[in-house]
C-alpha cells in the first residue's frame, strides 16, 4: 500500500479531498491535513485527518518520520502557506515527489521532482476545449501532447459510413469508437457513422491535420482514403495519349485541395516523350520512371504508403494484370480509369442504384467529388422490371445529403436495361462501387443483373471506383 500526504485547505482542496474519499482504489492510504468538518468529507479506512496546520515544520517533520510516503500534495489557497509547505517538506526529503497546485501565474519553483499544476492554464484550457471546432485532447494520458485525440464525426463528413479498412492509417490509428453510450473497439470492417466519437492515437501533428478532414464536411476528395494522386502512365502509347492522360491528372490534382501529383513513368522507350514530361514537375507534380516490369507491384505498395495516395490513375489495359487487380483490391483506394472520351467532355457524373449499404458508403464521395469537379450528379435507377419503390430509403437518403450540401442531384428512373443505358449516355463520368466483381468478365456469368459484372467492358466513358466494404 502507498502512503499519500496531502496538505490542503480551501474550496478546491475540499472538492479534490471528497474525490478522494469516493475513490475506489485500495491500495492507496491517504493522509490529510486540513480544517473540514467531518460531515463535508466522507470516506473510508483508507482516510487519515490529521487536525495540524500544515505550514507547521515540526508538526509536519513528526509525521514524515512516523509514516513513509510516496508523494506529497500541496493544494493550498494562501501563496506564502503553500510555498512554506513545500519547502519544509523539501528539508526533510530533497527526493519525494511533490504535485504543488498553483493559483499564482509568476510563481516558478525549479524542481525536477515536482508537478506544477497551474489552475488558471488548466481551466483556460478546458474552456478553450469547449469552443466550437477545437478537438478534446487527453492532457494527462501518454506525453499528454495531442497524441491522443476526440472527434465527434459530424452528418457529412466524408469519413461518414467508412469502413475503417478503407481508410488510410498512415501514423495514426482508430483506438475506439463510442456510439449510442457503448464503446466499439473497432476493426476493418466497422463502419464509422455519423455522430460517431473517435478516439484516436496518432503524431500529434498528423491528428491536428485529420481533425480538420473529419470535421469539414467537403472539399477533401481523395480523402478518406489518402490525399494525394498517383498516375501510371504507360510509355508505349501515342504521344498524343501519353499527354492527354498527364494533363488529365494534372487538371484533377488542381481540382482537390491540397493534393499533390506523383507520375510514375513505365514501360519506357526511345521514342518517350520523357524531355516533355520531366518539364511539367513542379512544386505539384513529381515523376519518376520505373524500368522493372516485375516489381512494379511492390513499388507502387510502397509509393501509396510513402506518399499518402487517395487515388490511381490508369488505363483499362493495366488492369487486365491480376496482380494489379489484387494490388489495388487490396489496398482500398479508389482508381480512375481512363476512357475514350477525355475529361474535359464530362459534364456529369452518374452514379447506379446498387445496394443499400454500398450506396450510403459511397454517398459523400460522391457529393464531394462531382461539386469539386463542377459536375452534375445523377442518381440513375435503371430497372427491367420497374420496381423503383423498393430503394425509396436510399433516394430519400440521398436527397437529404442534396440540401446538407445545397447541391442539387437528379435521381433518373427509368425502365431500361442499365449497361444500354449507360452506352448510349455522352459526357458522364461513371462512378461504381470497388468490388470484387468489377474484375469478373462478363461472360462468366452471363445472366447476371450485376452492373458491375460489365463495368470494365464499358470503355467509352471515364470511370471511377470508390472502395467499399464487401
Amino acid at each position: 500500500m502507498q502512503n499519500i500526504l496531502i496538505l490542503a485547505n480551501g474550496e478546491m482542496a475540499k472538492h479534490f479531498v471528497q474525490w478522494v474519499g469516493k475513490s475506489r482504489i485500495d491500495e492507496n492510504h491517504y493522509y490529510i491535513t486540513c480544517a473540514f468538518h467531518n460531515d463535508e468529507v466522507k470516506g473510508g479506512a483508507n482516510l487519515t485527518f490529521v487536525p495540524d496546520d500544515p505550514t507547521s515544520f515540526l508538526k509536519l517533520k513528526k509525521l514524515m518520520e512516523r509514516v513513509s510516503f510516496s508523494v506529497v500534495f500541496v493544494v493550498i489557497k494562501d501563496r506564502d502557506e503553500a510555498i512554506y509547505s513545500y519547502k519544509n517538506v523539501r528539508m526533510l526529503d530533497q527526493k519525494i515527489r511533490i504535485v504543488f497546485v498553483s493559483l499564482w501565474d509568476d510563481l516558478l519553483l525549479e524542481d525536477e521532482n515536482m508537478s506544477l499544476i497551474n489552475i488558471n492554464e488548466m481551466m483556460a484550457s478546458h474552456l478553450y476545449e469547449h469552443l466550437p471546432n477545437v478537438p478534446v485532447i487527453a492532457k494527462d494520458i501518454g506525453l499528454g501532447r495531442g497524441e491522443i485525440m476526440e472527434v465527434l464525426v459530424p452528418f457529412g463528413s466524408t469519413y461518414a459510413y467508412r469502413h475503417i479498412g478503407s481508410i488510410s492509417h498512415r501514423k495514426w490509428r482508430i483506438a475506439a469508437i463510442y456510439r449510442n453510450e457503448k464503446q466499439i473497439l473497432p476493426n476493418s470492417a466497422t463502419m464509422i457513422r455519423p455522430n460517431d466519437l473517435l478516439v484516436i492515437l496518432g503524431n500529434p501533428t498528423i491528428l491536428e491535420e485529420l481533425y480538420k478532414r473529419i470535421t469539414r464536411r467537403k472539399g477533401l476528395f481523395p480523402e478518406p482514403f489518402g490525399r494525394n494522386l498517383y498516375l501510371i502512365l504507360d510509355m508505349t502509347l501515342q504521344r498524343s495519349e501519353i499527354m492527354r492522360r498527364l494533363n488529365e491528372a494534372i487538371y484533377l490534382s488542381t481540382k482537390f485541395s491540397n493534393s499533390k501529383l506523383y507520375v510514375c513513368l513505365i514501360s519506357m522507350t526511345l521514342s518517350s516523350p520523357l524531355e516533355e514530361i520531366m518539364e511539367m514537375r513542379s512544386d505539384k507534380v513529381e515523376v519518376f520512371a520505373y524500368y522493372n516490369h516485375h516489381e512494379l507491384p511492390s513499388l507502387i505498395e510502397y509509393d501509396t504508403s510513402q506518399y499518402d495516395i487517395g487515388m490511381f490513375l490508369v488505363d483499362h489495359h493495366l488492369l487486365e494484370q491480376r496482380l494489379i487487380q489484387d494490388l489495388f483490391y487490396n489496398m482500398r483506394r479508389s482508381v480512375y480509369i481512363f476512357g475514350k472520351l477525355s475529361l474535359y467532355d464530362i459534364h456529369e457524373s452518374v452514379l447506379l442504384m446498387g445496394e443499400d449499404r454500398e450506396m450510403e458508403s459511397l454517398s459523400s464521395s460522391v457529393f464531394d467529388l462531382s461539386e469539386s469537379l463542377g459536375l452534375k450528379f445523377t442518381l440513375g435507377y435503371y430497372s427491367s422490371e420497374g420496381e423503383f419503390k423498393e430503394k425509396q430509403n436510399i433516394i430519400d437518403y440521398y436527397g437529404s445529403l442534396s440540401s446538407l450540401y445545397n447541391f442539387k442531384i437528379t435521381i433518373n428512373e427509368k425502365r431500361v436495361n442499365p449497361i444500354l443505358e449507360l452506352k448510349n449516355q455522352k459526357g458522364v463520368l461513371h462512378i461504381a462501387p470497388f468490388k470484387k466483381s468489377i474484375f469478373s468478365p462478363p461472360f462468366i456469368d452471363f445472366f447476371s443483373t450485376q452492373i458491375s459484372r460489365y463495368f470494365l467492358s464499358i470503355k467509352k466513358h471515364p470511370q471511377l471506383l470508390i472502395p467499399v466494404e464487401e
